[in-house]
């Protein structure tokens, strides 16, 4: 009886020293950068308005009167944008006279900059 007690125990001792490993049992789900479906209102608004147009940021109405471009409309971004200005401000690769942007906050997140990006190629469509 002893024995088989002692077996037991160490069946359960040994059985319990299976080593999962978390990351393969409850791995984290990709995150999904979608630059396929880039619309200016529903997309490129919103990071404008985190990133440019913030209140007394450089390229909201107020600001456009000291950087020269309002970021509000997309009158305003437009040109900037087919220009080559805004992807290589916002990537860290500036043209000659421009800063990288967003100035004076972090930089955007790579999915972000993707984002704009895709958009500027796809024609800075105003959909």
């Amino acid at each position: 009886m002893k024995k088989l007690m002692m077996v037991a125990g160490l069946v359960l001792v040994l059985g319990s020293c299976y080593n999962d490993k978390y990351d393969k049992l409850y791995p984290v789900p990709p995150v999904i950068c979608d630059t396929n479906n880039v619309s200016y209102t529903t997309v490129i608004v919103p990071i404008l308005n985190a990133s440019c147009n913030v209140s007394g940021g450089c390229h909201d109405a107020a600001g456009a009167a000291t950087s020269g471009y309002d970021f509000t409309t997309y009158a305003g971004l437009r040109f900037q944008a087919l220009n080559g200005s805004v992807v290589s401000d916002i990537t860290g690769a500036p043209t000659t006279g421009h800063n990288t942007m967003p100035k004076n906050l972090p930089k955007m997140s790579q999915c972000n900059i993707n984002k704009m990006t895709a958009w500027v190629n796809q024609g800075a469509q105003n959909n």
